[in-house]
């Protein structure tokens, strides 16, 4: 009787003390996780304070540069004015780069997240209503500057610029039916233009609009690592290899990189671009190959 007692007597303090574990099993959880959040807060704020101080550094830099320039024209009287010139845009740009610091930084991660959702949403969208997969980028001379024409057949015409103001184009002809969405390069080409890379507004030859749309893709806003025009033709044909996105797949609907190739060229062309992306699969040296097509000038 006494055997059977004290056995109860161990069951009972056995499992007396797996329950009194699951309690501290959450409480260590709990302090783990509380421990990799305050970690992440303070990676972020070093990387915040990381570059605040690289652009201060640059600041700081052209700040020093300017005001030795400025200093040298007194000993050397013969070339005072270009030295006055430089030493004066020197100090400019230095104040002008320390009180333009960003606040805040954002992550391309973040942003490839949010893009990817939008993303897998309109192609959806465009699955579930038996869209073709054609995608045109047709410019506009309202306040947008093109829109995203999806047609539901191979076969097809472009609707008229009023139309494309709604979602659905729902028309009288077969041929110009389909789904009309603000790309993403929209915006992204307007910033292009602001900043002063290039005018895309006056017509200018595809090679010299290549250039200049490939070197904001990676100088400007470093959607990729590098950009280099394949082939751009008179005929209605470029072509652009690509490597390390920002953004993810750049074979994804609408994403970032095409949609401002095509957005820029049927801005800068005054054309509708049609797009299209392959993954090299012989050329390790080549992430993705983005091909725009225009009709070619008579």
């Amino acid at each position: 009787m006494s055997d059977s007692t004290t056995e109860l007597s161990k069951m009972d303090t056995e499992s007396s003390t797996e329950i009194s574990s699951e309690p501290s099993d959450e409480t260590a959880l709990t302090a783990e996780l509380d421990v990799i959040r305050e970690e992440n807060e303070r990676l972020r704020d070093e990387y915040v304070r990381a570059r605040k101080s690289q652009y201060r550094a640059t600041a700081l830099t052209l700040g020093i540069i300017g005001g030795v320039t400025v200093l040298a024209s007194a000993f050397f009287p013969d070339v005072r004015t270009v030295l006055l010139a430089l030493g004066g845009t020197g100090v400019f740009l230095g104040i002008l780069t320390y009180y333009l610091t960003p606040e805040r930084f954002i992550s391309a991660s973040v942003g490839r997240d949010v893009y990817t959702a939008l993303a897998r949403n309109e192609a959806a969208l465009v699955s579930e209503l038996g869209l073709h997969d054609d995608r045109v980028y047709v410019p506009r001379t309202g306040a947008e500057t093109a829109r995203l024409f999806v047609p539901h057949h191979s076969a097809y015409d472009l609707p008229d610029d009023a139309e494309l103001d709604d979602l659905l184009v729902v028309t009288d002809r077969n041929s110009e039916r389909g789904v009309s969405l603000r790309p993403t390069g929209s915006a992204l080409v307007s910033d292009f233009e602001f900043a002063g890379d290039g005018d895309t507004e006056t017509t200018n030859s595809p090679s010299m609009l290549a250039a200049q749309l490939t070197d904001a893709l990676v100088e400007q806003f470093e959607l990729v690592e590098t950009a280099a025009v394949e082939t751009a033709t008179e005929s209605g044909r470029l072509t652009v290899a690509l490597t390390d996105s920002s953004y993810g797949p750049i074979d994804t609907f609408d994403h970032p990189v095409g949609s401002f190739l095509a957005v820029g060229l049927a801005v800068g062309l005054d054309e509708p671009v049609s797009l299209s992306v392959e993954t090299p699969e012989a050329d390790d040296r080549v992430d993705y190959l983005v091909t725009c097509r225009w009709p070619p000038s008579e």
